[in-house]
């Protein structure tokens, strides 16, 4: 990204709330596809199952993905997140695709890149942008996989900084104009993927603006790892991302006092996108695209956000909704906080 591209995404929050696109996941569900569509050609022989690894299909079904990102887009989008999700050394490990993992960032960057600007070039007042997702991985840093053993790790450090260095550098020569660490439930992974995106910004002297959001796992307000909002805000701070927020877990109504929170105290721009509602006894998501439309409304009318989308269940009709339910919305302004002590364990401390 230039620093013009750079400047460009800062200006439009500042100028309007923009719209985050909706769940990548399960849009691909609704495409019923097959083993076999997974494997596509390249990958017919493969020996582990294939079906289900959605990061995959950037390689053998691109022109679904570019589909999805164009679907979004057609519903006003102005962010699109690449089909990256999984598309680490970590979380390929389950496919023994390990050695993927840098050519999936690389090309799922590109299909987003390539609808991103064919949607600028027709409206050129409505620039968009491409943010490069790095998801959480499978694993947590800070919590054991064996209740008979608290100590015990299924990974480390600096395992994660290498999954996410390596999936960063494609990301970044794929053509994204952002990074956005999402869907975090361990702040210690968090923090790993921006030590290794730090070393890859300055390994490649580059920097591109880095996007944060974390994730409110139920309704006790915390994360998967224990901290509350503001705890978790603090220990990311350092990292000075343009955007702060949260995603996915909760619907919009149990996230609203979180994302309230966040607006309280972020010195970054604001994001949300939640999933449409809590799963059913079917693992369906039933919340409307009015209905969700009408609460992520109302954060926007009460200022609280400056960029908006969907998680797990949001499909491009929630996006249109919700479009039109903001347009109308000022966004929320940068605020700079009293200089304090600003600490975090599971609570914040502030002095």
């Amino acid at each position: 990204m230039t620093d013009s591209t750079a400047d460009l995404f800062r200006r439009q929050l500042s100028k309007r709330i923009l719209l985050l696109d909706g769940g990548m996941g399960t849009m691909i569900q609704g495409y019923n596809l097959t083993e076999e569509d997974y494997r596509g050609e390249r990958f017919k022989d493969w020996p582990s199952d294939l079906k289900g690894n959605n990061d995959l299909l950037s390689l053998t079904q691109p022109h679904i993905i570019k589909a999805i990102h164009e679907a979004f887009l057609e519903a006003g989008s102005d962010v699109l997140e690449t089909n990256t999700f999984n598309a680490n050394r970590i979380s390929m490990a389950d496919y023994d695709m390990q050695s993927l993992s840098y050519e999936l960032n690389v090309e799922s960057a590109r299909i987003a890149r390539a609808a991103a600007d064919e949607f600028t070039q027709k409206t050129p007042d409505k620039p968009r942008f491409v943010a490069g997702a790095l998801g959480p991985t499978n694993r947590t840093a800070s919590i054991s996989p064996d209740v008979n053993d608290p100590g015990k790790r299924n990974v480390n450090f600096e395992q994660l900084v290498e999954a996410y260095a390596e999936a960063t550098k494609g990301l970044i020569e794929g053509g994204v104009d952002l990074l956005l660490i999402e869907t975090i439930f361990d702040t210690l992974n968090a923090k790993a993927a921006i030590f290794a995106v730090e070393q890859v910004f300055e390994e490649l002297d580059t920097r591109l603006p880095v996007m944060i959001s974390g994730t409110i796992t139920d309704a006790s307000g915390r994360t998967l790892s224990g901290q509350t909002a503001e705890a978790f805000y603090n220990s990311m701070r350092h990292a000075q991302p343009i955007t702060f927020g949260l995603n996915c877990a909760l619907g919009p109504d149990l996230l609203r006092q979180y994302v309230q929170d966040i607006s309280n105290i972020s010195e970054s721009y604001v994001s949300a996108y939640p999933n449409a509602g809590l799963p059913n006894e079917f693992g369906e998501y039933d919340l409307t695209p009015e209905e969700m439309a009408q609460q992520i409304g109302e954060w926007a009318e009460a200022g609280l956000v400056n960029l908006v989308g969907g998680c797990c269940g949001s499909t491009p009709e929630h996006i249109k909704a919700i479009g039109e339910k903001v347009a109308r919305c000022a966004p929320r302004p940068l605020v700079k906080q009293e200089v304090k002590l600003r600490l975090s364990g599971l609570e914040p401390f502030v002095h």
